[in-house]
């Protein structure tokens, strides 16, 4: 059974797992879901409509499933869904969806690492193994894909999208979609290269990586435009989930994609 601190606050409709650990003065209401082995700290608070899943951490100050800061919600029952192992930091906020424009649901994907003072706005899909780093906020119906690292301070525009393994340095502002397996940086925001460091520690080999650079090469520095430079790419390399990573998110990219930083510029990559 679930270990209830007598200070703490646990509406009698939340649904609480066995293991799950609710410290005092946490406050969890109706309409809410806990899995297995959570960890609920002192002062954190979990509102309406609300699925954790097993393992997740709330820490003190966190706010997961307060009504989305959008002037389009009109009260209707929207959801925050958190998957597996999930910890989430102080003083962090989750906020629902909206039924109006959005999706209805805002998800955070299994072994996610919220840090302290992020926010997270209505109808983001975070993706799975993402970090993001203090006081990184991020706007409505932001999708992120599985394996992004977002630096500490860094602001994400509204309906933005962050390809897998990308990494965005800290103190940025993205306002352009982000390509899966880049490393971007500095302001204005810009393409600095492949994520080679993360994609070695998650076992992508040396063959690997050097198609993800070439690709991005013909893209980014050959002076094609972009219909040309996809046209070679899907003529000139050969059949990789890599490859068709890439094409499809540039492809379907509707704010278009950061542009190409200066190679030639010292610390570049």
């Amino acid at each position: 059974m679930a270990i209830i601190h007598p200070l703490a606050t646990v509406h009698p409709g939340a649904k609480l797992a066995e293991n799950v650990e609710v410290g005092p003065y946490a406050y969890i209401d109706d309409n809410v879901e806990i899995g297995e082995g959570c960890k609920i700290l002192p002062h954190a608070c979990i509102f309406p409509y609300v699925k954790l899943g097993r393992d997740c951490s709330v820490f003190p100050g966190a706010v997961v499933g307060a009504v989305p800061q959008d002037l389009k919600f009109d009260g209707e029952v929207t959801w925050v869904e958190v998957g597996d192992r999930v910890t989430i930091r102080e003083c962090a906020t989750i906020n629902r969806g909206t039924a109006v424009s959005g999706k209805g649901v805002t998800r955070v994907g299994d072994d996610t690492l919220v840090m302290s003072y992020v926010h997270i706005a209505h109808d983001c899909n975070i993706g799975k193994h993402c970090i993001l780093v203090s006081y990184v906020g991020v706007a409505g119906e932001t999708e992120m894909d599985d394996w992004v690292i977002v630096g500490g301070g860094t602001k994400i525009h509204q309906f933005s999208k962050l390809g897998a393994h990308a990494m965005v340095g800290g103190g940025t502002t993205v306002v352009k979609d982000v390509p899966p397996y880049s490393l971007c940086g500095r302001v204005p925001l810009v393409f600095a290269g492949v994520n080679i460091v993360g994609l070695r520690r998650r076992g992508f080999d040396s063959d690997t990586v050097r198609t993800i650079k070439d690709i991005y090469d013909v893209l980014y520095y050959q002076g094609y435009n972009f219909s040309d430079a996809i046209a070679r790419i899907e003529q000139g390399f050969p059949a990789s989930p890599e490859k068709d990573t890439i094409l499809d998110f540039v492809s379907r990219s509707k704010r278009g994609i950061v542009r190409a930083g200066n190679p030639n510029e010292k610390g570049f990559e």
